[in-house]
């Protein structure tokens, strides 16, 4: 019986899904530090801005792209982009290893060959080789960037459960929104305004204490 592929995408872009995402801040880690995150306000916007203006749009188009890729040149061209456009040495380290071991995990599970590619360009490669919709994994992907952040601000803020759920539910139809425009528009339309995001995870290289890895 034919899996329904809205389910492969839950298992794919679920906590459980061993890509280590748990691992990473994102920059937040420093944010929460210095002070420009401290509430339930300022990480609202803070993640609405990081999901509009940064790398959630970005990945989503850059999934999109991989998704519609006609060969390995191409595939490999965005790889490369995807890698290019990572603002640290932190943050490349967090696309390309949840790629890694999201690529490694969906191939011995499901039998798909995407080789080591950055996270977006992985997901968006295995969802195309599946036929999985494009509307639906980009979604889920973008939704999964903001729980996973929402998460590490449970933990560093803090934040109590409750709260992070409330901002999480407050951003799911931004989500959306992002998504079905991002799988629209070419690689040429990326671009990112999130600077303090940007200098947050150079500096968090260099942070004294840390519980993530970015």
């Amino acid at each position: 019986m034919p899996t329904d592929p809205v389910l492969t995408l839950a298992q794919w872009l679920s906590p459980a899904y061993p890509v280590g995402a748990f691992s990473y801040s994102h920059g937040l880690e420093w944010a929460v530090h210095t002070g420009t995150v401290h509430d339930t306000g300022s990480f609202r916007a803070w993640l609405c801005d990081i999901l509009e203006h940064g790398a959630g749009r970005n990945d989503v188009i850059l999934l999109a792209a991989a998704y519609h890729a006609p060969d390995e040149d191409s595939l490999q061209g965005l790889d490369e982009l995807a890698r290019a456009l990572a603002p640290s040495a932190e943050r490349l380290l967090e696309t390309e290893q949840q790629g890694m071991a999201f690529a490694q995990t969906t191939s011995h599970v499901f039998g798909t060959e995407t080789g080591a590619l950055t996270y977006p360009v992985a997901v968006g490669r295995a969802a195309g080789l599946m036929d999985l919709p494009l509307p639906e994994t980009a979604r889920f992907f973008l939704h999964a960037f903001a729980a996973s952040l929402t998460s590490a601000a449970i933990r560093l803020v803090p934040l109590g459960q409750t709260a992070g759920q409330s901002i999480l539910h407050i951003v799911t139809p931004l989500c959306q929104t992002i998504a079905d425009q991002a799988i629209t528009q070419p690689p040429e339309s990326i671009g990112s305004a999130t600077f303090a995001a940007d200098i947050a995870s150079m500096t968090h290289e260099t942070q004294y204490s840390r519980l993530f890895r970015s």
